[in-house]
Parts: C-alpha cells; structure tokens; sequence
C-alpha cells in the first residue's frame, strides 16, 4: 500500500484535500488548465470528474499520472444563454487557449436539451454546476476542483474523498443506468487492476 493511501484513505478531509492538492500539483496537465482556465472568463466553472478521479488511480499504482485520461472536463454553469452558439465560443476559445490538451468544454444549464438524444432518458434542468456533480456516475468522480484567486484549492466533492483514496468504484444512481455503469467498470478495471468495483447490485 502506498504512503499516500496510508496518509488519505480513512483519514480526516483536511488531510484528504492536503494529498488531494499535493497529487493534482504534480499532474502538468491539470496544473496548466487551472492556472489558464480563468481566462476563458467562463461562469461557475470547475475541472472535475475522470481526470480527478484517474490521476489519483495513477498515482497509486505508480503509474504516468496521465496514463488512460481520455479528456479534461471542464464544466460552467450559465443559465442565462443555452445557446450552442455561447458554448461553442467557449470551446473554441479553449482549444486556442489550451493547444493540444483534450478539453471538453460543457455549459451544465443545457444539458437537459440534449440528454435524451444522447443517453435515452430525459433529465431536469440542473440548478448549479455543483447539482451537475452530484450527478455524475460514481461517489469517486463526482469531485470537482479550481483555484482561488490566491491559488488556494477550491475543492467541491459531494461524497467526499474516502473512496477516491480507497481506489473504490461505487455507482451514484442518481442518473446513471447500470448499462453505462458496467461499461466504465470494465474499462476503468483493465487500466487500474487495483480498483475495488462494487457491484450495481449491492447499492
């Protein structure tokens, strides 16, 4: 077991979001996103899910700390214009801003205009950035972070971060179906083969 389990896993939450802070430092990547991120001047914005939650994973198996992240999520909230047309300015903005980086650049006010289409199922409108999070599919990458502006880290984590340390994987029902949940299960497992999945069925 790590030192870094050893010091987070089953610990108190200031010591959690210490390790949380020392680990996200050492990723370039998601040190350049959140130090460049404010100029984009977007609304409620936070960098969050599977590139939090995958950095950790990487880092306790000793692994490239961006080893297996597919994209950085980059969510804000405007309800004030649900138009692709702002969003779209936002991502364009973003990948002049961010060169090669992988950022996926989303406004969460207008999910529910296209979720349907998408995953099968309607949604309600999210009321904030951080009721998307609370969303999203597992306790472990429903964590979202940014920077103040005195650089101190703005950590928002709805399930806390005991099963991020704990390298569990568990389902946050709240919107995801078990079909997609088993589909990142599988996928997650062949990258990180220390995770502890717990089965849909047991939630």
């Amino acid at each position: 077991m790590s030192e870094i389990m050893i010091t987070a896993y089953n610990q108190d939450l200031i010591t959690q979001v210490k390790c949380l802070k020392k680990i996200l430092e050492q990723n370039e990547v998601i040190e350049t996103i959140l130090r460049l991120a404010p100029k984009l001047n977007m609304p409620n914005w936070y960098l969050g899910s599977g590139c939090i939650a995958q950095t950790i994973r990487n880092k306790l198996h000793g692994f490239d700390l961006n080893n297996g992240i597919k994209d950085y999520d980059l969510v804000y909230y405007d309800s004030s214009d649900l138009s692709d047309e702002k969003e779209e300015f936002y991502i364009q903005k973003g990948k002049k801003l961010f060169g090669d980086i992988l950022v996926q650049i989303k406004n969460e006010a207008r999910v529910h205009l296209w979720y349907e289409k998408h995953f099968g199922s309607p949604i309600k409108p999210y009321k904030s950035v951080e009721d998307a999070i609370n969303s999203w599919p597992t306790t472990a990458t429903c964590i979202a972070v940014k920077y103040d502006n005195q650089h101190r880290l703005i950590v928002y984590a709805p399930y806390g971060l005991n099963d991020l340390f704990g390298m569990i994987v568990r389902p946050n029902k709240t919107q995801i179906t078990k079909e997609i949940y088993l589909e990142k299960v599988k996928r997650w497992k062949k990258i990180w083969y220390k995770l502890k999945i717990i089965p849909w069925n047991n939630q």
